[in-house]
């Protein structure tokens, strides 16, 4: 029972009481009901959780590059004071995210929406700096370019003195002519590092974006671009977005 339910001949797609009915009755002839199955389930050691994608196309070699470059960068920071920041953008709309959400045994679980138009939503850079804590965070109008991710680059300098290495993804905005032209200025102190393709997991700030659609979000129809930017600007003032003390 470890691959899916349709390796076993199965034509359900993904392990749950009714797959287990399914597969005993057709290879054992034996019929159980649903609490009999979901027993069974919890026997041998399995429990439900919510997935994450794996992506097959992320190359596992590259991947472990990163991680001992990251261990180099890491050893580099500590040497020069620099700062590591991990930067992502996102975008929160105002019909919310659904999550998992409690409600008394029996009752359906709903969510109020007005159903508003997909336009409606806010979008963001930000960055987390593992080490310190801090978060730097930039509302963006539109998409993301590469004149809109040098901004965030210039946000990020001016809060942070310092040598600053920066890590994110291979996304088209984050390089481009305004991009380069500003990481030719001199004496910048900003050392660009590449996630490695397919790897989202590798990114920090994804935990950032996760929490605000876990606390502010989840189960939430705001109705429209305004409330959303309130809601996350309340969340942003409160992350600290200068170092900790030792």
């Amino acid at each position: 029972m470890d691959g899916s339910p349709r390796a076993v001949g199965v034509g359900l797609a993904n392990w749950s009481w009714k797959a287990v009915r399914v597969y005993l009755r057709e290879q054992f002839a034996v019929r159980l009901g649903k609490s009999a199955c979901l027993r069974y389930l919890h026997r041998l050691g399995f429990v439900r959780k919510r997935p994450k994608k794996r992506l097959t196309k992320a190359d596992a070699a590259k991947r472990a590059a990163f991680v001992g470059a990251y261990l180099g960068l890491v050893a580099e920071a500590e040497r020069t004071g620099a700062k590591i920041f991990f930067v992502d953008e996102a975008h929160f709309r105002a019909d919310g995210d659904l999550r998992a959400m409690w409600v008394r045994k029996g009752a359906p679980a709903l969510v109020d929406s007005s159903s508003p138009r997909w336009g409606e939503k806010a979008s963001y850079y930000s960055a987390v700096c593992l080490e310190t804590g801090a978060v730097e965070a930039m509302e963006l109008e539109g998409t993301s370019t590469a004149a809109t991710s040098a901004a965030f680059l210039r946000q990020l300098r001016a809060r942070h003195p310092g040598p600053l290495i920066v890590i994110w993804d291979n996304g088209p905005a984050h390089g481009g002519d305004a991009l380069r032209a500003y990481l030719a200025t001199p004496d910048l102190g900003l050392q660009l590092v590449r996630l490695p393709a397919y790897s989202p997991d590798y990114n920090a700030d994804e935990a950032i974006w996760d929490w605000i659609r876990e606390e502010v979000t989840a189960n939430t129809c705001l109705g429209t671009k305004s409330p959303v930017q309130e809601q996350l600007q309340r969340s942003f003032d409160g992350l600290p977005n200068e170092p900790t003390s030792p």
